[in-house]
């Protein structure tokens, strides 16, 4: 007799709301094993295989490759065929997981691990709908589509890492309260009608009045930019308040004298690419972190021609064998050491609290580019490590990340970044802090040039560093010191035996 079972869509990262499956790893009529991978999903953080809670056969895939699907959303039915299947997610209500995590593990409360490290989900993704709405309208997602270029990362299959760059200028920024938010709700507000209609009702319509249907994320948003939702007309699904329709309220209505830009006709050869998973989330953290950590940059030359010669040596030493040496690795030990030195520079800034957090250990963050966008995972602990040992986190996080296959824990709990735009032949530039970050170092292109060595001009070996710091932590002072002494143990490696 068929025994069916549905398995849901975990939550695979910190609080995740949706992912986007990529591809089918079984068919319909598939048998298949506990642990088996069923699916690649894509998150805001990373892609991953989701294994099989349970075993038995393949009955129905309730979505195509492509589709995002809600967390805690069914996503594969499988007959079990009453064998011994573990409980599945869907059938089982959620408890917190008390023992190792393997998949098809029943804890000692009788419940089922789905993934490892999670046990089952105690809620699903699912909104309350407005009275008098269907369930279906009021669970649609709500998404504004926008247009931007697909980044050109070059031929073949090996993508180094990236500058993490600003995003263009013609994308809105986000504010943080302060001083702009309120001028532009003032604004906002000047610009709105003074009656409410009946498309926006108003916020003093009586204790009855129903809350504005928007997803979390949204409602920040509008909080951040001093906008009251009920006076927001939602055009989403459902009626739901999208970012678009913040957008519009802050913008006011549309004229030629307010300097809107005209809309342009779709032209022969635009291509358009939906804005999700990694690139979605990369592009709002660094609007994010662009418009609430006041930046600044500095910028240094450095002759590292020993730091070249040390590296030639050190390449042929048993010890590393079989390792990547690269100049990046030494810039990640000066950096490591410099850390030391000026620990405060190794820290985050916490708002709710109102502290700052100085880091015990540095987890160090490489920016790297991959086929689905930026990411930036990081080699946790790194001040431990010799440099046999960090050159091989470098070359395995790098391999991963190119592979598609870091993992969201890879990515969460970075507390300083290095972004290694010397690969692509480029002097420097002025990276944005990876959110939560008070630091992150650009590394330049290693040049043969002109140099004043003892007296005499001659050739040597020339890069260039910028380091970009959050000013409400890192002083111009502070962060002139930590740059110099980076500067100063790749000019001459032997200066690390004083720190």
């Amino acid at each position: 007799m068929a025994e069916l079972r549905q398995f849901k869509l975990p939550d695979v990262g910190e609080g995740l709301t949706e992912g986007e499956i990529l591809s089918w790893l079984v068919a319909v009529g598939d048998a298949v094993t506990v642990n088996q991978p069923l699916c690649e999903v894509e998150t805001a953080k990373a892609a991953v295989e989701l294994p099989s809670p349970f075993a038995g056969t393949v009955t129905e895939l309730l979505y195509d490759a492509g589709t995002t699907v809600d967390v805690g959303a069914p996503i594969i039915t499988i007959d079990v065929g009453g064998g011994a299947a573990a409980a599945p997610v869907a059938d089982a209500p959620a408890a917190e997981s008390t023992g190792s995590g393997l998949i098809g593990e029943t804890n000692a409360n009788g419940r089922t691990a789905v993934l490892v490290g999670y046990g089952p989900r105690s809620t699903e993704a699912k909104r309350r709908p407005r009275r008098g709405q269907p369930v279906e309208a009021a669970a649609a997602r709500a998404t504004a589509p926008q247009v931007l270029p697909e980044a050109d990362y070059g031929s073949g299959s090996d993508r180094p890492p990236l500058l993490a760059t600003a995003p263009d200028a013609t994308v809105k920024p986000v504010r943080h309260g302060g001083l702009e938010a309120a001028r532009a709700a003032e604004a906002a507000a000047a610009r709105r009608p003074a009656e409410p209609t009946a498309s926006a009702p108003s916020a003093t319509a009586g204790r009855g009045a129903l809350r504005p249907l928007a997803k979390p994320p949204v409602r920040k948003y509008a909080k951040d930019l001093g906008v009251d939702l009920t006076t927001v007309t939602g055009t989403g699904e459902g009626g739901v308040i999208t970012r678009a329709d913040v957008d519009a309220v802050v913008a006011g209505p549309s004229s030629p004298e307010a300097g809107a830009a005209p809309s342009r006709e779709p032209a022969a050869g635009d291509t358009r690419i939906p804005i999700k998973g990694v690139r979605k989330h990369t592009a709002a953290a660094m609007v994010a972190s662009a418009f609430t950590a006041p930046h600044v940059t500095e910028f240094l030359t450095v002759d590292i021609t020993r730091t070249m010669k040390l590296r030639e040596r050190l390449s042929a030493r048993p010890e590393l064998a079989g390792v990547k040496v690269s100049p990046l690795l030494f810039v990640a030990k000066a950096l490591l050491l410099a850390a030391k030195r000026h620990p405060m520079v190794n820290s985050s800034w916490d708002e709710a609290a109102q502290e700052i957090v100085v880091h015990g250990a540095v987890n160090l963050g490489i920016a790297a580019a991959t086929p689905r966008g930026l990411i930036v995972p990081n080699v946790k602990d790194a001040g431990r490590l010799s440099l046999a040992e960090l050159a091989g986190a470098l070359g395995e996080l790098t391999e991963t990340a190119r592979a598609g296959k870091t993992q969201p824990a890879d990515m969460t709990g970075g507390t300083i970044t290095i972004t290694n735009v010397g690969v692509f032949g480029v002097d420097t530039g002025t990276p944005i802090l990876n959110p939560g970050e008070s630091a992150i170092l650009a590394f330049g292109a290693v040049r043969e040039m002109p140099w004043v060595h003892k007296g005499k001009v001659v050739p040597r070996q020339v890069t260039q560093l910028a380091l970009s710091f959050d000013h409400r932590i890192v002083d111009g002072e502070l962060g002139s010191r930590f740059l110099a002494d980076v500067g100063a143990l790749l000019h001459d490696p032997g200066t690390a035996l004083t720190f």
